[in-house]
């Protein structure tokens, strides 16, 4: 295979397991580059749309899984064990938000935010010296969302203290930038839950329940 044409091993390789794809990144420097690029991923996660490539990704105490579904059955095919690249404890990672494979999740034990990509295995680490990329649960909400550029953003919404702040994470600059929110000073209190972000035709979502039943339910877009 190492006599193919690049374009040809691209799309092979955009048509393979996702664990396949994991353990041809250490195959050679030029594989591992490939298989790192913005437009490796994108090409195969839109190759896995399809029903039989779907997958469903289970957390528990001490295992990380992958199951192929099977919708004939409503049910889930044998599991694929993944392990996690970066350092944790048990019960300590929090998937917050997903995007075409990419996971934004959280290292309970210290609050920190990373870019996970289980097919890969690539991961990378949000958080900065002045505690930006910090996530606090119950008052924080994430967002993952694409650009008109395929440049995947995180949206974090910070609420301390009765204060919103927002911050988006570029992926491709490595870099946090505060964005002006205004919203209802109602929505400040902590009886208000905000759910995971959820991007849809170009627009990411937020839902925000009252704690309480009969509360005020609302959407909020960016």
């Amino acid at each position: 295979m190492a006599d193919l044409p690049i374009e040809t091993i691209f799309e092979i390789l955009t048509r393979v397991p996702a664990k396949v794809v994991g353990r041809s990144k250490s195959v050679c420097k030029e594989w591992y580059v490939l298989l790192s690029t913005r437009d490796f991923i994108r090409v195969y996660c839109s190759r896995s749309l399809v029903s039989s490539n779907q997958r469903v990704l289970l957390m528990d105490d001490l295992t990380c899984s992958v199951h192929p579904i099977i919708f004939q059955s409503y049910d889930y095919g044998p599991r694929s064990i993944v392990t996690l690249p970066f350092n944790h404890q048990n019960n300590d990672v929090s998937i917050l938000s997903h995007l075409n494979g990419l996971l934004c999740v959280c290292l309970n034990h210290t609050n920190e935010l990373l870019l996970w990509n289980p097919t890969t295995t690539a991961f990378k680490r949000l958080s900065t010296p002045d505690s930006l990329g910090i996530y606090i649960n119950n008052l924080d909400a994430v967002g993952l969302y694409a650009d008109d550029a395929d440049d995947y953003k995180v949206l974090h919404i910070k609420r301390r203290c009765g204060v919103y702040e927002s911050y988006v994470y570029y992926r491709e600059l490595n870099f946090w930038r505060n964005i002006p929110f205004l919203t209802r000073q109602e929505y400040l209190r902590p009886n208000f839950y905000w759910s995971p972000g959820t991007f849809c035709g170009g627009t990411l979502y937020f839902t925000l329940c009252e704690c309480w039943v009969g509360g005020t339910n609302v959407v909020i877009c960016f």
